[in-house]
């Protein structure tokens, strides 16, 4: 079987997306892990596919599925939906303003420049809340006990505070993504503070391992430092891929690219 794909990033966080009618009809685990693989597939971080507003999606342009490249179905990813949302528009269904149904609800973007493939996009991230009502627990882990923030951006984010990133972080990340306190696994950031309009941050996001980047992520950990007191809005991001600019009214609002690099189809055995 032949499955059509548009590839493109969000800062560096690589998406698939395939519409819906295009796919297969089961075992879209596996077959995620399998187009996403980097040896023997096409090679992203997560694999979109998307359903137009009249085969699903009343009062939206599209509806979008997340598959993790472990296979595992996640709720929401911002760079992924300004990816979705950049594919639409130059898809000529959608233009400036883009709405896309979500596993975390109905998510409004706003484009505000496109160049050829090349888009930058203002995208309403919700308003974070605490995960089960608590913002902050204590982790054992193996290298000594850690307070963590634990907030819901639409998909669950813990962020680690730090003064300095630690030589392999991600071991640490990984320890605390699949720690017994996040039965279904976390997304975790670790948080350097830099001023109080700046910080720094990296990712190692549920089902996928360590990012350049992440929309929610970068939410999760503006919001975990701004609930800390430690800085106030606007925030800029610094990522490995580049800043994320937010800001924090009632509800969080990112400003990020997303850029369509390549097209083509994957053979599924």
């Amino acid at each position: 079987m032949k499955i059509p794909f548009t590839k493109a990033h969000g800062a560096k966080n690589d998406f698939l997306l395939t519409w819906a009618h295009q796919a297969p009809r089961e075992d879209l685990e596996a077959v995620a892990r399998a187009i996403c693989d980097r040896h023997t597939g096409v090679g992203a971080d997560g694999w979109l596919l998307v359903k137009q507003a009249s085969a699903g999606a009343p009062g939206c342009d599209a509806s979008i599925r997340l598959f993790n490249a472990d296979g595992s179905e996640a709720e929401i990813s911002g760079n992924g939906t300004r990816c979705a949302a950049a594919f639409l528009i130059d898809s000529g269904l959608a233009k400036e303003e883009v709405r896309l149904q979500t596993g975390a609800g109905v998510k409004h973007l706003r484009l505000i420049e496109h160049q050829e493939l090349k888009f930058l996009f203002e995208m309403n991230m919700g308003r974070p809340g605490c995960a089960e009502g608590q913002l902050r627990a204590r982790l054992e882990l193996s290298g000594g006990a850690r307070e963590v923030t634990i907030l819901d951006v639409g998909n669950p984010q813990c962020a680690l505070l730090v003064e300095e990133f630690p030589p392999g972080w991600q071991a640490l990340a990984a320890e605390i993504e699949g720690h017994p306190h996040f039965p279904r696994r976390t997304n975790v950031s670790l948080v350097r503070v830099v001023d109080r309009h700046t910080i720094e941050a990296r990712f190692f996001e549920r089902g996928v391992g360590e990012t350049m980047s992440s929309g929610t992520g970068s939410t999760g950990a503006m919001a975990a430092a701004a609930l800390l007191g430690l800085v106030e809005s606007p925030v800029k991001v610094l990522t490995p891929a580049g800043p994320l600019e937010l800001r924090w009214d009632d509800e969080v609002y990112l400003t990020g690219p997303a850029e369509i690099v390549a097209g083509g189809e994957y053979y599924l055995e």
